[in-house]
């Protein structure tokens, strides 16, 4: 009784007959309240649907509004971020000097002789390392994202002119090559090889016959890049002198500019 009385407060019973039974007490207040209800519910969910779901929205527009809260929280937090990062060109510049000191430090270093010094000279060595991929790895990684800073001049033309995007594409990717060279020289090694004593260089894979002759394609191509690194320099001397482009002054820091 408290159901049926809870019920017809809620849904109160009308005159209309269900299934041709009579205004009675068992009508009103037993079977027509949970016919009403079901009958409430069904005409809502036709409301619903024909409203074009208006009432309630659909999953395309959760999946939306998700998109828009991301994007407008990756552009605020890419816009601050940017606000503290140094301009495209002076990133450039610290890779460009800054790995200068490490690849003349592999030009002249043994790493068997370095070993035969003591560990922690050999682990200076690899840090040394681990710090040189790094700067090539970043390097490779703004290039692909942005391509090539540098843009030929319009004093450049004729050879010089052609020469120009594949030389520093070139100094790109040796030295990314360079970096998967050491990469390789960790996979097929015996025993497993640290970066700095701080990053597994792969998973050592025991091959000595390949891990010797990667080893030495390692080095014939680190001495094959600094083949290309002193005619890229010389290059742009060479412009710098004989065009008069400022060439040189391009890349050096803004303090040498009076001496160029």
């Amino acid at each position: 009784m408290a159901g049926a009385f809870f019920l017809r407060n809620i849904f109160p019973a009308r005159t209309a007959p269900v299934f041709g039974l009579k205004n009675t007490y068992l009508r009103r207040r037993i079977l027509l309240p949970p016919f009403k209800t079901a009958r409430s519910s069904l005409l809502l969910g036709d409301r619903i649907c024909e409203a074009n779901s208006k009432l309630w929205p659909q999953p395309d527009y959760f999946v939306k509004l998700f998109v828009d809260l991301f994007r407008v929280n990756f552009m605020e937090m890419k816009t601050r971020l940017t606000k503290h990062l140094p301009h495209r060109r002076t990133a450039m510049k610290w890779l460009h000097w800054g790995i200068i000191p490490f690849f003349i430090w592999f030009i002249f270093a043994d790493p068997d002789a370095l070993r035969r010094m003591g560990p922690r000279v050999f682990q200076f060595h690899s840090m040394m390392g681990l710090i040189f991929v790094s700067i090539a790895l970043i390097w490779t990684g703004l290039t692909l994202r942005r391509g090539l800073l540098s843009r030929p001049g319009p004093k450049l033309t004729g050879w010089a002119r052609w020469v120009h995007r594949p030389l520093h594409l070139t100094l790109v990717w040796g030295l990314f090559l360079v970096a998967f060279g050491g990469l390789l020289l960790g996979l097929t090694a015996s025993f497993q090889m640290m970066a700095g004593g701080i990053v597994p260089i792969g998973v050592p894979l025991n091959m000595p016959r390949a891990h010797h002759i990667i080893g030495e394609l390692h080095t014939l191509q680190f001495y094959v890049l600094a083949g290309i690194v002193l005619f890229h320099a010389g290059f742009h001397i060479w412009r710098h002198i004989k065009l008069r482009d400022n060439a040189l002054r391009i890349m050096a820091p803004r303090v040498f500019h009076r001496y160029l």
